[in-house]
């Protein structure tokens, strides 16, 4: 099995980010010789920056990388990828809505010729209004950047490291997972979709409906649209597609 890095995001998940750490050193071992943990704490002011800091006293595989400020969802993922070190990262989310026992799925999906691997939610398991609001911004964004995934909100995803050569991510916010199908769409990378479960948050509260969220998050949106989509046929590379292995190799091309 190749190398792995398994990251998690996370913003005031005291409550669950501990259990998602264990989970992962303990899986981990059975899917390869060499891996890591990488944390990534955005600006957390509920005790999750002391439980990470006793965790990385027990565990020599996690990595903890800390923002002094929250500087948002996006922002968190790059600084994640770019301490990711190994030839595959997954990640998910700090919250504990997804289960990293279903890693190894992911993995069994991987093929040669897969470059990433994304889950869609079997059911999601919110308050009534999240899944209307998610339903709609689902369908929105599908249209409006020509996606081809069902669920580009499900962050459960393990792709090839080499993928990031490929272009550089920029939103802040959680728009980048529409910017990062997109820009793969884009490369010709192959994506393939695996159903996983969905359950509810143990703690913690979603940031997502903060007037000062939704107002970055529109304005990214339109921007990313902008660049992706207006300007989008400028940094297509379809032949990607076409070979075996194109993103395991050194590739050169713009970045976007």
């Amino acid at each position: 099995m190749p190398s792995i890095s398994v990251f998690f995001p996370a913003y005031n998940d005291a409550g669950s980010i501990g259990k998602l750490v264990r989970s992962a050193d303990l899986l981990l071992p059975a899917l390869s010789e060499d891996f890591e943990i990488v944390v990534v704490n955005d600006g957390s002011s509920d005790g999750t920056t002391e439980l990470l800091n006793e965790l990385q006293q027990q565990y020599p595989s996690l990595k903890v990388v800390h923002h002094g400020i929250n500087r948002g969802y996006g922002a968190a993922l790059i600084t994640g990828f770019a301490n990711c070190t190994k030839d595959l990262i997954f990640y998910t989310d700090g919250d504990g809505q997804y289960d990293i026992h279903e890693l190894p799925r992911l993995l069994a999906a991987l093929d040669d010729d897969v470059d990433l691997v994304t889950g869609y939610k079997i059911r999601r398991s919110d308050p009534r209004y999240r899944i209307v609001t998610g339903h709609i911004y689902r369908d929105l964004v599908r249209i409006m950047f020509g996606l081809k995934v069902k669920d580009v909100d499900c962050d459960f995803r393990l792709f090839r490291r080499c993928i990031l050569r490929q272009f550089q991510l920029r939103c802040d916010s959680g728009v980048i997972c529409v910017e990062l199908i997109k820009k793969c769409q884009l490369r010709g990378c192959r994506i393939v979709e695996i159903p996983v479960h969905h359950y509810h948050r143990a703690s913690g509260q979603s940031q997502f409906f903060s007037a000062k969220h939704l107002s970055r998050v529109m304005m990214q949106l339109g921007i990313t649209w902008l660049r992706l989509v207006v300007g989008g046929q400028r940094v297509r590379t379809p032949e990607l597609s076409e070979r075996p292995h194109a993103l395991q190799r050194e590739l050169g091309g713009s970045q976007s």
